[in-house]
């Protein structure tokens, strides 16, 4: 039988979603819990890899399991057993041919960002953070040149693994709630730390070092050494992850729902 489930998580004191040696990735927290509901070794398959640092409001993940529990097993059994900044939201059994990353056919990812010259008490670690106001207009600009099918070698991480740095992107937004920046990215797929380069683009051109065109620019160029630093994990979150009609799994929370503190 296979089972799929969806997270959400706190992605700070974990070295990301992928296993490590040390048993310190969200992988190995989500298998142990699993493994214990199971009664044996659970192995899981997740949509995407989150980076250490980077959080969840809609992780999806598949495994196999020949033993039969209620649903309810699945997600108030395995909580017991997570770290309290990880929960299944729900469960549901799936056909053999449901893959968590393969099956996907889009992927979603929003960053929040204050924007005030006093840094962040409360929200420290679950959101970025920059002191000089930026211009919302400006950067919101430069987003629309990202729209569409591009090479983005210029917002890779050196490390990415992935055969081919071309990505379509349906979106690509950028505005102001009070002292806050939200930034929301949909595409088939993304880079290895590209929305966070983007992001660090996008600050740059906010703060006035450079214009809206170059990020068009940075496009054309395709070398990531002319592109801003990488921007800081903190208010990066996997929010939702898009599946064919015909899984019928659960939507991904609305925006109200996932940050309450924050104008949808």
């Amino acid at each position: 039988m296979r089972i799929v489930l969806g997270l959400e998580y706190d992605g700070r004191g974990f070295s990301g979603w992928q296993t490590q040696p040390a048993g310190t990735g969200l992988q190995d927290a989500l298998e142990a819990a699993l493994s214990r509901i199971a009664g044996h070794a659970v192995a899981t398959i997740c949509a995407g890899r989150t980076d250490a640092g980077v959080h969840a409001t809609h992780q999806v993940v598949h495994f196999d399991t020949a033993v039969q529990r209620p649903d309810s097993a699945w997600v108030r059994g395995v909580n017991t057993y997570l770290p309290p900044t990880v929960a299944v939201r729900w469960a549901t059994p799936v056909t053999d041919d449901f893959h968590a990353r393969f099956s996907a056919t889009g992927r979603r990812y929003r960053y929040l960002l204050l924007n005030r010259a006093q840094r962040p008490g409360l929200a420290r670690g679950r959101a970025g953070w920059f002191h000089h106001p930026l211009d919302v207009a400006a950067m919101a600009e430069a987003a629309t040149v990202l729209l569409g099918s591009h090479d983005f070698s210029a917002f890779r991480a050196a490390e990415c693994q992935a055969n081919s740095p071309v990505r379509t992107i349906t979106r690509a937004e950028v505005r102001r709630h009070g002292e806050w920046l939200v930034f929301d990215f949909a595409a088939n797929a993304f880079l290895h730390h590209m929305i966070r380069n983007l992001v660090g683009s996008l600050v740059y051109i906010g703060k006035g070092a450079h214009p809206p065109a170059w990020m068009g620019e940075l496009l054309a160029a395709r070398n990531r050494t002319l592109a801003a630093p990488t921007f800081s994990p903190d208010g990066l979150y996997l929010a939702g992850v898009d599946y064919p009609a015909e899984f019928a799994l659960p939507a991904a929370p609305e925006a109200g729902e996932a940050f309450p503190w924050i104008t949808p």
